[in-house]
């Protein structure tokens, strides 16, 4: 009889692209073994079917410095509970608001973006840095820096759909007063699943969450700030709508709500499964979400409701104009 032994060694915290395990395979027959050959996942990421997801709603206030120590002490709490991958909400650093993009804008990379390397390589976690207004060249931009357990940048997401609405007698509001939006599509791959990033009001466009889910990705988050007009009208909606439409999961990160603010954020951080239900949801208050996201059961989603191998291309289809 032969028998196949997988012999592994396994490290944590999650690799990095300079870490890889080794799996060797040896064939034996009775007392004699023969290495027959060896897998390094240098080039191969190992997909673990659990992981603890944590939402931080920050509230936020006019002074920077204190924006961002609450912060990191936040990641650090969420780290602590054991959340491998933390999301802070739009503009974590500064209100929200046209008038204040340019005064609160860095460059990245600069101060709040130095403080996010810092704490997702002291906690080894990944972290999707909610938004920052983003100076560069002389255009702002409203960005998520995304980093990973060794502190590196991992990738810039700049917001792709601006915030322009006019809702008479409740709420305007122009991002392209002041913003320019962005043109490239965001993913980034973790020992876990790939993920995608979008920032608020990117959530309304299905297609980005389409092309996304058509990239692999299994877990689309999208830092946001919706207010007090779209926020119960849209909010919970949208992000079912996009999971249940991809069965994919879907998270938000929201700031807490600051009715004293020129701004007023519905809060409501969320995260709702492929199936649609909401399994974690803040409240508007300052506080952490977490939410164990499983893929084996994403995968039985899929199995059971297959619309991702009925999809009629003959007839339709939603495709990148261009890849970045």
């Amino acid at each position: 009889m032969f028998n196949k032994q997988h012999v592994f060694t396994l490290q944590w915290p999650p690799l990095t692209s300079r870490q890889s395990l080794i799996f060797v395979i040896t064939l034996c027959v009775g007392p004699y073994c023969l290495i027959i050959g060896q897998l390094s996942t240098a080039s191969v990421l190992i997909s673990i079917s659990e992981f603890r997801l944590a939402l931080v709603q920050l509230l936020v206030s006019p002074v920077k410095s204190e924006n961002l120590s609450r912060a990191r002490r936040q990641i650090k709490e969420a780290a602590g509970q054991g959340a491998k991958i933390v999301a802070l909400p739009e503009c974590f650093n500064s209100p929200y608001g046209t008038n204040y993009f340019p005064e609160y804008a860095e460059q990245i990379p600069g101060e709040s973006s130095q403080v996010l390397s810092e704490v997702a390589k002291e906690c080894g976690i990944y972290l999707i840095g909610g938004s920052i207004p983003e100076d560069d060249g002389g255009k702002l931009y409203n960005t998520c820096a995304v980093f990973g357990p060794d502190g590196n940048l991992l990738l810039k997401h700049r917001k792709i759909h601006l915030f322009d609405i006019d809702v008479p007698g409740k709420i305007r509001f122009q991002e392209s007063e002041t913003l320019s939006p962005g043109s490239t599509f965001s993913t980034f791959d973790t020992p876990f699943c790939k993920i995608g990033v979008g920032i608020c009001y990117d959530i309304r466009f299905a297609e980005l969450a389409q092309i996304y889910t058509k990239k692999g990705c299994q877990l689309l988050v999208y830092p946001g700030a919706f207010n007090m007009t779209t926020g119960p009208a849209h909010w919970e909606l949208l992000q079912r709508g996009r999971a249940v439409d991809n069965q994919v999961y879907v998270a938000t990160a929201s700031p807490a709500r600051d009715d004293k603010a020129s701004y007023t954020a519905w809060g409501h951080s969320t995260v709702v499964s492929p199936w649609g239900d909401v399994v974690a949801k803040a409240g508007s208050e300052e506080t952490i979400v977490y939410a164990d996201i499983d893929l084996q059961y994403l995968t039985e989603v899929r199995q059971q409701i297959p619309i991702h191998t009925q999809k009629r291309h003959d007839l339709y289809s939603v495709n990148a104009v261009q890849e970045c």
